[in-house]
C-alpha cells in the first residue's frame, strides 16, 4: 500500500539516496502517529458530540498541513512529541474551519459524505467547529507563548479571509481580492504549519521565513488548482462538476470570464447563472474547456514557482527535495 507521503509525490522511486529514504520513513512514521492520535484528541464523552467532532476526520483528507509541518521539522530535531502535537493542532484547526465553511457556502458534500450541517443542522455544525478550535487551543497551550501567538494570528487571518469573501470586493480589483482571500483562508494555515515545523523542532530560526512563504504560496496554488478540479467530477470528494459554480462561490475561472467583457463570455456567464437549467452541465463543460481555465492553471503554476523560489534559502537535502516534489504534485493533480 502506498504511504501517506507518496500521495504528495514523495515516492521511494524518486528518493533513492539513503538520507532521502530515511527522511521519507521518518515522515511516514510521524504521519502515522498523527493519524492514530487524532482520534484520541477528538474524542468526547457525549456520544452525539463525539460523532460530530470526529465526523470529517473519519471521512478522510489529505493531511497536507501535518505533512508539511513534519517535513519542516526535519530541519531541526525531527518528530518529537511536541512536533506531533503541533501537527495535530494544525489538522484540527483545518477540520474546524471546514465545518464553518460548509455552513457559510451551503455545501452539501464534503470528502464524499454529507456535510456536517446536513446531518446535524447549522447550529450543531458551527458549534462542532468551535469545539475543535477550542481543542486546538488547549493542545497548543503547553507548547508555549510563541506557538500560541502564531495560532492566534493564523486564526485571525482565517476569520478575516472568510469575512472578506462574504463581503466581496469593494474598491479593489476582484481578482486581486480573490487571491488575497485564498492567501488568508487557505495559505495562512499551510504557512503556519510549515513555520511551526521549524519553531517546535528547534530548527535554525532563519528557516522560518522561507518555510512560511513557501506554505502561503503553495496554499494559493493548491486552491487555484481546486478551482479547476471543480469543473469536473471529483472521485476524491464525490462532488459533481461545477459544485462551487452552482453554489455561487467565486472561482478564478468565473472571475476571469467576467473580466473579458465580450458577448460570448457574457452568454456563457448567463448559462452558468441558470443553475436549474438542463444546460447547466454543458455550460460547466464549456467553462472547463475555455481559455480562462487554462489561464487559471497558469496562475497556479506562477504561485508554485513563487513557492519554489523561497526554497533557495534552505539547505540542499531531503527536506528541500521533498518540498520541491510536493509543490509539483500540487499542480499534477490536474490529469
Amino acid at each position: 500500500m502506498a504511504s501517506i507521503a507518496e500521495a504528495f509525490g514523495l515516492t521511494r522511486a524518486r528518493f533513492a539516496l539513503p538520507a532521502e529514504r530515511a527522511a521519507l520513513n521518518a515522515l511516514d512514521e510521524g504521519l502515522e502517529q498523527v493519524e492514530s492520535r487524532l482520534t484520541d484528541q477528538l474524542a468526547v464523552t457525549d456520544p452525539v458530540v463525539d460523532a460530530l467532532s470526529r465526523y470529517l476526520m473519519e471521512a478522510g483528507g489529505k493531511r497536507v498541513r501535518p505533512m508539511l509541518l513534519l517535513l519542516a521539522a526535519q530541519l531541526g530535531e525531527g518528530a518529537s512529541q511536541e512536533v506531533i502535537d503541533a501537527a495535530i493542532i494544525v489538522e484540527i484547526t483545518h477540520l474546524a474551519s471546514l465545518y464553518h465553511d460548509d455552513v457559510m457556502d451551503e455545501s452539501d458534500v464534503r470528502r464524499g459524505v454529507p456535510s456536517a450541517h446536513v446531518v446535524w443542522g447549522n447550529s450543531m455544525a458551527i458549534l462542532g467547529g468551535d469545539l475543535l478550535f477550542a481543542k486546538a487551543a488547549q493542545l497548543g497551550a503547553p507548547l508555549g507563548t510563541e506557538v500560541g501567538i502564531l495560532q492566534a494570528s493564523t486564526f485571525e487571518r482565517l476569520c478575516l479571509g472568510q469575512m472578506h469573501e462574504t463581503l466581496g470586493p469593494r474598491d479593489e480589483d476582484p481578482v486581486e481580492h480573490y487571491i488575497q482571500v485564498l492567501a488568508d483562508k487557505t495559505g495562512s494555515l499551510i504557512a503556519a504549519a510549515a513555520e511551526l515545523g521549524v519553531v517546535v523542532s528547534n530548527a535554525d530560526d532563519r528557516y522560518r521565513q522561507p518555510m512560511r512563504e513557501f506554505g502561503e504560496a503553495i496554499g494559493v496554488a493548491f486552491q487555484l488548482v481546486d478551482d479547476v478540479i471543480d469543473l469536473s467530477f471529483s472521485p476524491e470528494t464525490g462532488k459533481p462538476a461545477g459544485t462551487d459554480v452552482k453554489a455561487g462561490v467565486a472561482t478564478l475561472p468565473t472571475l476571469l470570464l467576467q473580466q473579458r467583457g465580450d458577448a460570448d463570455s457574457a452568454a456563457l456567464l448567463e448559462r452558468l447563472a441558470d443553475t436549474e437549467s438542463a444546460e447547466f452541465d454543458s455550460a460547466v463543460a464549456a467553462l472547463a474547456a475555455h481559455e480562462v481555465t487554462e489561464q487559471t492553471m497558469q496562475v497556479a503554476r506562477d504561485w508554485q514557482q513563487r513557492a519554489l523560489r523561497t526554497l533557495e534559502d534552505l539547505p540542499r537535502g531531503p527536506v528541500r527535495r521533498g518540498l520541491e516534489e510536493f509543490s509539483r504534485s500540487v499542480i499534477a493533480r490536474i490529469k
